[in-house]
Protein backbone atom coordinates (compact mmCIF):
# COMPACT_ATOMS: atom_id res chain seq x y z
CA UNK A 1 0.00 0.00 0.00
CA UNK A 2 1.29 3.47 -0.56
CA UNK A 3 2.08 6.02 1.30
CA UNK A 4 2.81 9.54 1.41
CA UNK A 5 5.73 11.24 3.89
CA UNK A 6 5.25 14.68 3.50
CA UNK A 7 8.57 16.08 5.80
CA UNK A 8 10.45 14.78 2.53
CA UNK A 9 7.53 15.17 -0.31
CA UNK A 10 7.89 11.24 -1.16
CA UNK A 11 4.87 8.97 -1.91
CA UNK A 12 6.65 5.20 -0.59
CA UNK A 13 5.00 2.36 -2.74
CA UNK A 14 5.57 0.27 -0.26
CA UNK A 15 4.78 1.18 3.13
CA UNK A 16 6.74 -1.55 4.78
CA UNK A 17 9.68 0.66 3.94
CA UNK A 18 8.91 3.48 5.70
CA UNK A 19 7.70 2.23 8.93
CA UNK A 20 11.04 0.13 9.27
CA UNK A 21 12.80 3.32 8.25
CA UNK A 22 10.95 5.05 11.80
CA UNK A 23 11.09 2.38 14.13
CA UNK A 24 13.55 2.74 16.61
CA UNK A 25 15.36 -0.60 17.81
CA UNK A 26 13.69 -0.05 21.56
CA UNK A 27 10.16 -0.67 20.16
CA UNK A 28 9.02 -3.40 18.65
CA UNK A 29 5.98 -3.44 16.07
CA UNK A 30 4.34 -6.92 15.74
CA UNK A 31 2.48 -5.81 12.53
CA UNK A 32 6.29 -5.12 10.58
CA UNK A 33 7.82 -8.29 11.40
CA UNK A 34 9.31 -9.84 8.62
CA UNK A 35 8.77 -12.69 7.08
CA UNK A 36 10.46 -15.83 9.46
CA UNK A 37 9.47 -13.86 12.88
CA UNK A 38 12.63 -11.29 12.94
CA UNK A 39 11.93 -8.39 14.54
CA UNK A 40 12.49 -5.47 12.36
CA UNK A 41 14.02 -1.89 13.09
CA UNK A 42 15.85 1.07 10.49
CA UNK A 43 19.52 -0.33 11.93
CA UNK A 44 19.64 -2.12 8.59
CA UNK A 45 18.24 0.92 6.50
CA UNK A 46 20.30 2.61 8.59
CA UNK A 47 23.68 1.05 7.32
CA UNK A 48 22.17 1.15 3.67
CA UNK A 49 21.12 5.01 3.66
CA UNK A 50 24.82 5.74 5.36
CA UNK A 51 26.50 4.84 2.53
CA UNK A 52 23.54 6.61 -0.06
CA UNK A 53 24.30 9.87 1.34
CA UNK A 54 27.93 9.55 1.32
CA UNK A 55 27.63 8.63 -2.74
CA UNK A 56 25.03 11.61 -3.39
CA UNK A 57 27.00 14.05 -1.32
CA UNK A 58 30.24 13.36 -2.94
CA UNK A 59 29.13 13.49 -6.22
CA UNK A 60 27.39 17.24 -5.95
CA UNK A 61 30.82 18.17 -4.27
CA UNK A 62 32.53 16.89 -7.48
CA UNK A 63 30.13 18.57 -9.57
CA UNK A 64 30.34 22.01 -7.42
CA UNK A 65 33.62 23.20 -7.43
CA UNK A 66 36.41 21.92 -9.47
CA UNK A 67 39.06 24.01 -7.50
CA UNK A 68 38.19 21.49 -4.45
CA UNK A 69 40.73 19.13 -3.84
CA UNK A 70 40.72 15.45 -2.65
CA UNK A 71 40.96 16.47 1.08
CA UNK A 72 38.99 19.23 0.82
CA UNK A 73 35.87 17.36 -0.54
CA UNK A 74 36.79 14.81 2.03
CA UNK A 75 36.24 16.85 4.94
CA UNK A 76 33.42 19.23 3.70
CA UNK A 77 31.34 15.75 2.76
CA UNK A 78 32.52 14.35 6.66
CA UNK A 79 31.08 17.78 7.72
CA UNK A 80 27.42 17.05 5.89
CA UNK A 81 26.92 13.53 6.74
CA UNK A 82 28.31 13.65 10.51
CA UNK A 83 25.57 12.47 13.50
CA UNK A 84 25.23 16.69 13.76
CA UNK A 85 24.43 17.73 10.79
CA UNK A 86 22.33 14.89 10.20
CA UNK A 87 20.07 15.83 13.31
CA UNK A 88 19.68 19.30 12.47
CA UNK A 89 17.98 18.14 9.19
CA UNK A 90 15.73 16.02 10.85
CA UNK A 91 15.17 18.42 13.19
CA UNK A 92 14.50 20.85 10.28
CA UNK A 93 11.74 18.42 8.59
CA UNK A 94 10.43 17.22 11.97
CA UNK A 95 11.20 14.10 11.70
CA UNK A 96 11.31 13.61 15.43
CA UNK A 97 7.11 13.75 15.75
CA UNK A 98 6.99 10.50 13.37
CA UNK A 99 9.42 8.11 15.11
CA UNK A 100 8.17 4.74 16.58
CA UNK A 101 9.70 4.63 19.89
CA UNK A 102 9.28 2.80 23.05
CA UNK A 103 7.73 5.08 25.74
CA UNK A 104 10.51 5.27 28.03
CA UNK A 105 12.40 6.13 25.43
CA UNK A 106 10.10 9.11 24.36
CA UNK A 107 9.89 10.40 27.99
CA UNK A 108 13.58 10.59 28.08
CA UNK A 109 13.76 12.97 25.23
CA UNK A 110 14.18 10.52 22.38
CA UNK A 111 11.95 12.30 20.31
CA UNK A 112 14.74 15.36 19.78
CA UNK A 113 18.16 12.60 20.96
CA UNK A 114 20.39 13.52 17.78
CA UNK A 115 21.89 9.97 17.67
CA UNK A 116 17.76 8.38 17.03
CA UNK A 117 17.26 11.76 15.01
CA UNK A 118 20.39 10.56 12.46
CA UNK A 119 19.91 6.84 12.42
CA UNK A 120 16.56 7.38 11.17
CA UNK A 121 17.56 10.12 8.61
CA UNK A 122 20.27 7.82 7.54
CA UNK A 123 17.66 4.98 7.24
CA UNK A 124 14.69 7.36 5.77
CA UNK A 125 17.20 7.43 2.74
CA UNK A 126 18.03 4.45 2.65
CA UNK A 127 13.73 3.21 2.59
CA UNK A 128 13.66 5.65 -0.32
CA UNK A 129 16.78 3.98 -2.68
CA UNK A 130 14.99 0.86 -2.54
CA UNK A 131 11.79 1.72 -2.86
CA UNK A 132 11.86 4.62 -5.65
CA UNK A 133 15.83 3.90 -6.94
CA UNK A 134 19.00 6.53 -7.08
CA UNK A 135 17.35 9.06 -9.20
CA UNK A 136 14.35 9.89 -6.50
CA UNK A 137 17.34 9.47 -3.66
CA UNK A 138 19.59 12.24 -5.17
CA UNK A 139 16.80 14.91 -5.73
CA UNK A 140 15.82 14.41 -2.10
CA UNK A 141 19.00 14.62 -0.74
CA UNK A 142 19.96 17.69 -3.06
CA UNK A 143 16.86 19.23 -1.91
CA UNK A 144 17.82 19.29 1.79
CA UNK A 145 21.76 18.95 1.71
CA UNK A 146 22.60 21.94 -1.03
CA UNK A 147 21.68 24.80 0.80
CA UNK A 148 24.02 24.07 3.88
CA UNK A 149 26.74 22.63 1.27
CA UNK A 150 26.61 25.77 -1.41
CA UNK A 151 27.83 27.66 1.73
CA UNK A 152 30.89 26.06 2.58
CA UNK A 153 31.85 24.97 -0.13
CA UNK A 154 34.25 27.24 -0.97
CA UNK A 155 35.77 27.37 2.26
CA UNK A 156 35.54 23.80 3.88
CA UNK A 157 36.68 23.89 7.82
CA UNK A 158 39.80 23.44 8.75
CA UNK A 159 38.64 20.08 10.61
CA UNK A 160 35.58 18.90 10.26
CA UNK A 161 35.54 15.18 10.80
CA UNK A 162 38.66 14.02 13.20
CA UNK A 163 38.93 10.77 12.32
CA UNK A 164 39.57 11.88 8.79
CA UNK A 165 41.90 14.53 10.08
CA UNK A 166 43.90 12.03 12.28
CA UNK A 167 44.30 9.59 9.19
CA UNK A 168 45.76 12.10 7.06
CA UNK A 169 48.61 13.36 9.98
CA UNK A 170 49.34 10.07 10.48
CA UNK A 171 49.73 9.09 6.77
CA UNK A 172 51.79 11.81 6.53
CA UNK A 173 53.69 11.07 9.41
CA UNK A 174 54.34 7.90 8.24
CA UNK A 175 53.09 6.53 11.53
CA UNK A 176 50.36 4.30 9.85
CA UNK A 177 46.52 3.46 9.70
CA UNK A 178 44.80 4.32 13.12
CA UNK A 179 43.23 1.43 14.03
CA UNK A 180 39.64 1.36 16.17
CA UNK A 181 38.68 -1.01 18.68
CA UNK A 182 34.95 -0.93 21.26
CA UNK A 183 36.74 -1.67 24.47
CA UNK A 184 33.33 -1.91 26.43
CA UNK A 185 29.68 -0.99 25.90
CA UNK A 186 27.48 -0.22 29.25
CA UNK A 187 23.78 0.88 29.90
CA UNK A 188 20.55 -0.61 29.41
CA UNK A 189 20.10 -1.86 25.29
CA UNK A 190 17.78 1.25 24.67
CA UNK A 191 20.65 3.63 25.37
CA UNK A 192 23.90 2.22 25.53
CA UNK A 193 27.51 3.82 26.20
CA UNK A 194 30.24 2.60 24.16
CA UNK A 195 33.82 3.53 24.61
CA UNK A 196 35.89 3.61 21.49
CA UNK A 197 39.86 3.18 21.85
CA UNK A 198 42.28 4.35 18.67
CA UNK A 199 46.06 3.81 18.62
CA UNK A 200 48.34 4.52 16.10
CA UNK A 201 51.57 2.17 15.78
CA UNK A 202 53.37 2.67 19.28
CA UNK A 203 51.73 5.98 20.62
CA UNK A 204 49.51 5.34 24.18
CA UNK A 205 46.04 4.78 22.79
CA UNK A 206 43.15 7.44 23.51
CA UNK A 207 39.43 6.31 24.63
CA UNK A 208 36.36 8.36 24.37
CA UNK A 209 32.55 7.55 25.38
CA UNK A 210 29.11 8.46 23.56
CA UNK A 211 25.90 7.13 23.32
CA UNK A 212 27.00 6.28 19.87
CA UNK A 213 29.94 4.29 18.23
CA UNK A 214 30.41 7.22 15.47
CA UNK A 215 30.30 9.92 18.54
CA UNK A 216 32.74 8.01 20.82
CA UNK A 217 35.19 7.47 17.52
CA UNK A 218 34.75 11.06 16.73
CA UNK A 219 35.83 12.11 20.31
CA UNK A 220 38.93 9.21 20.62
CA UNK A 221 40.04 10.30 17.38
CA UNK A 222 39.94 14.34 18.39
CA UNK A 223 42.03 13.01 21.91
CA UNK A 224 45.07 11.02 20.26
CA UNK A 225 45.07 13.63 16.89
CA UNK A 226 45.70 16.38 19.80
CA UNK A 227 48.45 14.26 21.68
CA UNK A 228 50.32 13.79 18.45
CA UNK A 229 50.23 17.44 17.69
CA UNK A 230 51.13 18.56 21.03
CA UNK A 231 54.17 16.18 20.79
CA UNK A 232 55.24 17.44 17.49
CA UNK A 233 55.23 20.91 18.51
CA UNK A 234 57.31 20.21 21.64
CA UNK A 235 59.94 18.31 19.32
CA UNK A 236 59.93 21.30 17.52
CA UNK A 237 60.63 23.50 19.62
CA UNK A 238 63.51 21.37 21.39
CA UNK A 239 64.92 21.28 18.09
CA UNK A 240 64.86 25.25 17.57
CA UNK A 241 66.19 25.53 21.70
CA UNK A 242 68.99 22.57 20.61
CA UNK A 243 70.16 25.00 17.63
CA UNK A 244 70.43 28.06 19.01
CA UNK A 245 72.35 27.11 22.14
CA UNK A 246 74.58 25.23 19.73
CA UNK A 247 74.88 28.48 17.68
CA UNK A 248 75.51 30.61 21.25
CA UNK A 249 78.44 28.39 22.09
CA UNK A 250 80.18 29.00 18.73
CA UNK A 251 80.89 32.09 19.29
CA UNK A 252 80.07 35.74 18.03
CA UNK A 253 80.61 35.56 14.39
CA UNK A 254 83.28 39.07 13.18
CA UNK A 255 81.59 41.32 11.06
CA UNK A 256 83.06 44.16 8.98
CA UNK A 257 81.44 47.36 9.85
CA UNK A 258 79.66 49.31 7.03
CA UNK A 259 81.82 51.61 5.34
CA UNK A 260 85.15 49.59 6.45
CA UNK A 261 87.24 47.44 3.88
CA UNK A 262 87.57 43.53 5.77
CA UNK A 263 91.26 43.58 6.67
CA UNK A 264 92.19 40.76 3.77
CA UNK A 265 90.93 42.84 1.31
CA UNK A 266 92.81 45.46 1.76
CA UNK A 267 96.57 44.11 2.29
CA UNK A 268 96.41 43.26 -1.22
CA UNK A 269 96.42 46.47 -2.81
CA UNK A 270 98.53 47.76 0.09
CA UNK A 271 101.22 44.73 -0.61
CA UNK A 272 100.75 45.67 -4.51
CA UNK A 273 101.52 49.47 -3.91
CA UNK A 274 104.57 48.77 -1.99
CA UNK A 275 106.44 46.24 -4.26
CA UNK A 276 105.52 48.51 -7.43
CA UNK A 277 107.42 51.69 -5.37
CA UNK A 278 110.43 49.68 -4.31
CA UNK A 279 110.97 48.54 -7.56
CA UNK A 280 110.38 52.22 -9.84
CA UNK A 281 113.94 53.96 -8.89
CA UNK A 282 115.62 50.89 -10.83
CA UNK A 283 113.60 50.63 -13.15
CA UNK A 284 113.44 54.37 -14.02
CA UNK A 285 117.23 54.18 -14.53
CA UNK A 286 117.61 51.72 -17.20
CA UNK A 287 115.88 51.88 -20.75
CA UNK A 288 113.51 48.68 -21.09
CA UNK A 289 113.71 46.07 -23.08
CA UNK A 290 112.68 45.77 -27.14
CA UNK A 291 111.73 41.68 -26.69
CA UNK A 292 108.38 40.23 -25.14
CA UNK A 293 109.50 38.54 -22.01
CA UNK A 294 109.00 38.54 -18.51
CA UNK A 295 111.14 41.83 -17.94
CA UNK A 296 109.16 43.72 -20.31
CA UNK A 297 105.94 42.67 -18.32
CA UNK A 298 107.71 43.13 -14.64
CA UNK A 299 108.33 47.09 -16.09
CA UNK A 300 105.14 47.82 -17.82
CA UNK A 301 103.44 46.54 -14.88
CA UNK A 302 105.79 47.60 -11.92
CA UNK A 303 106.86 51.31 -13.00
CA UNK A 304 104.93 54.22 -12.70
CA UNK A 305 103.33 55.93 -15.43
CA UNK A 306 105.16 58.86 -14.81
CA UNK A 307 108.68 57.52 -14.15
CA UNK A 308 108.75 56.31 -17.63
CA UNK A 309 108.11 59.33 -18.95
CA UNK A 310 110.72 60.77 -16.96
CA UNK A 311 113.22 58.61 -18.39
CA UNK A 312 112.20 58.60 -22.00
CA UNK A 313 112.74 62.29 -21.90
CA UNK A 314 115.89 61.81 -19.71
CA UNK A 315 117.49 59.46 -23.23
CA UNK A 316 115.81 61.75 -25.33
CA UNK A 317 118.12 64.21 -23.79
CA UNK A 318 121.27 61.95 -24.02
CA UNK A 319 121.25 61.18 -27.76
CA UNK A 320 120.99 63.31 -30.60
CA UNK A 321 118.88 63.04 -33.05
CA UNK A 322 120.75 62.14 -36.60
CA UNK A 323 122.84 64.83 -38.36
CA UNK A 324 122.98 67.14 -35.50
CA UNK A 325 126.66 68.15 -33.88
CA UNK A 326 127.55 65.87 -30.80
CA UNK A 327 127.37 68.14 -27.81
CA UNK A 328 130.33 69.40 -26.02
CA UNK A 329 132.28 67.34 -23.56
CA UNK A 330 132.79 70.63 -21.31
CA UNK A 331 131.43 70.65 -17.93
CA UNK A 332 131.92 66.88 -18.09
CA UNK A 333 133.19 65.30 -14.39
CA UNK A 334 136.64 64.42 -14.49
CA UNK A 335 137.29 60.70 -15.98
CA UNK A 336 134.05 61.38 -18.23
CA UNK A 337 134.11 61.63 -21.72
CA UNK A 338 131.84 60.84 -25.14
CA UNK A 339 133.69 58.44 -27.39
CA UNK A 340 132.43 57.48 -31.04
CA UNK A 341 129.66 55.14 -30.39
CA UNK A 342 129.07 55.91 -26.85
CA UNK A 343 126.30 57.88 -25.68
CA UNK A 344 126.25 61.21 -23.86
CA UNK A 345 125.45 59.91 -20.36
CA UNK A 346 123.46 62.24 -18.03
CA UNK A 347 124.49 64.59 -15.74
CA UNK A 348 125.59 62.69 -12.18
CA UNK A 349 122.70 62.66 -9.47
CA UNK A 350 119.84 63.38 -12.09
CA UNK A 351 119.52 59.03 -12.48
CA UNK A 352 118.07 59.73 -15.66
CA UNK A 353 116.18 62.95 -15.41
CA UNK A 354 116.62 66.29 -17.43
CA UNK A 355 119.23 68.17 -15.95
CA UNK A 356 117.69 71.79 -14.60
CA UNK A 357 119.31 74.83 -15.92
CA UNK A 358 122.15 76.04 -13.35
CA UNK A 359 122.54 72.93 -11.71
Amino acid sequence: MARHFPPIGYTFRDERLLQAALTHRSCVCECYVRDGGEEHDNQRLEFLGDAVLELFISEFLFSLSPRLSEGAMSRVRACFVCEGKLAEIARGIGLGEHLVISQPEDNSGGRDKASLLADAMEALLGAVFLDGGPEETRRIVLRLWSPYISGCSESPPAIADYKTALQEFTQRKGLGLPVYTLANTVGPAHQPTFFISVKVGDQNPATAMAHSKKEAAQNAAKILLQDLMDEEAASDAASAASGYSAQAASGPVAQAEPGNAAPMASSVPDAEAAGAAAAAPEACGSRPQTHDGPARARDDVAVPRDCRRRRREALDAAEPDPGTQAPSTQGNAPGESTGPGERASAPRGAKGCRATKGS
